[in-house]
């Protein structure tokens, strides 16, 4: 479970802007994951709330937007949304896409006290 060490360093980003900002603690953090990511967003809100115990985000309302997935397809030249890694372009039905979004992982916003 690779969303274990995720949320560490997510709580280690937030201590540094902690440092470097002087707020007291975080209410809510927002990220931004991507499909094709392979991050599970259920696992990443539980291991967010046990790496965040003793840490200004103890507590804090963790909100993941998922970010499609969408790719360029070399055989139609078209950018395309798709679900999943490996599946053809839903345009021409070809294989030759390059993923242009949706391996993202991102902190995007924090609200703070």
């Amino acid at each position: 479970m690779h969303e274990i060490a995720l949320c560490n360093s997510l709580v280690d980003l937030i201590r540094d802007q902690q440092r470097q900002r002087g707020f007291r603690r975080v209410r809510r953090v927002i990220v931004e994951v991507g499909v094709l990511g392979h991050v599970d967003p259920h696992a990443l809100d539980f291991a967010f709330d046990v790496e965040a115990r003793n840490s200004p985000a103890e507590g804090a309302v963790l909100e993941i937007r998922e970010i499609q997935g969408r790719a360029w397809c070399m055989d139609c030249s078209r950018l395309v949304t798709i679900a999943r890694r490996g599946e053809a372009c839903p345009d021409c039905g070809g294989f030759g896409l390059i993923v242009e979004q949706g391996e993202e992982l991102r902190l995007k916003e924090l609200e703070v006290i």
